[in-house]
């Protein structure tokens, strides 16, 4: 089980801020397409995934990016600041 957490935007569309995940998928690409195919809300929040971005147990990573040791997966918006 990986924890999938959900941050602002993509936690509004999905409509909850994290959930434990069962999962055969081997990278990110591949769970993003696990969880697109539950429900049309995962479906709405993954629909760009280049208006995303991910970390893998709190440390920032790409879409292709392996998680077979993974025990949190994070999707977030790209942050802005000043």
């Amino acid at each position: 089980m990986i924890d999938v957490l959900y941050f602002a935007w993509v936690r509004e569309r999905i409509g909850i801020p994290k959930e434990q995940v069962e999962t055969k998928a081997l990278t990110v690409s591949d769970l993003v397409e696990e969880l697109k195919d539950r429900e049309e809300r995962y479906a709405l929040a993954f629909s760009d995934v280049s208006a995303l971005r991910v970390a893998i147990d709190q440390e920032l990573a790409e879409f292709d990016s392996t998680i077979a040791d993974a025990r949190e997966i994070a999707f977030f918006p790209p942050m802005t600041g000043g």
